[in-house]
């Protein structure tokens, strides 16, 4: 994928269906949960955000959408997320992990909420773009590494862009 970010390109690359639950881990105002509501149309999207503002612009932007399969969230993903254990199918961390302080614990809170051979898409910030944060890039080597570490299986990476890398793991 060459270009800027495109979640609709992005999420081409996982397998969905019409019924899953997913979580977007710092979802601010839907980027992300607004295109997956609408292929997850007869499933569910939980936007979770350490912000209230965001979600509520997201909210508008669901209703304008008439998109009513997002329920918002509001919570720290470190602190947990407030999601009952193996609720999910999928859980969505975009340019969220130069966001954290220890991306074990926000991993940990995705494995906790994803049913077995759940997957998450984790899609950050390359260490050359010249655009987004300067500081705290996580590589995905670095991801890739604490995935294993924490019994998570590896099963595709890829560029999102010129500016981003993907990647998609699986709960075991």
């Amino acid at each position: 994928m060459e270009g800027f970010l495109n979640p609709n390109e992005v999420l081409n690359q996982l397998e969905l269906s019409a019924n899953m639950t997913a979580a977007d881990f710092g979802s601010g105002s839907g980027g992300w949960a607004i295109p997956l509501a609408k292929r997850l149309e007869k499933g569910r999207v939980f936007a979770i955000d350490i912000l209230e503002e965001p979600l509520s612009a997201l909210k508008g932007k669901a209703a304008l959408g008439k998109l009513s399969n997002i329920q918002t969230i509001l919570a720290d993903v470190e602190k947990g997320t407030k999601l009952l254990d193996g609720s999910c199918d999928l859980v969505l961390m975009t340019n969220l992990l130069f966001q954290v302080d220890d991306i074990g614990v926000v991993f940990q809170e995705a494995l906790r909420v994803l049913r077995k051979g759940g997957k998450i898409l984790i899609v950050d910030w390359k260490e050359d773009a010249p655009f987004g944060p300067k500081e705290k890039r996580v590589s995905p080597e670095e991801v890739k590494k604490t995935a294993r570490e924490l019994g998570s299986l590896v099963e595709k990476e890829f560029s999102a862009g010129s500016y981003h890398w993907g990647l998609i793991l699986g709960k075991l």
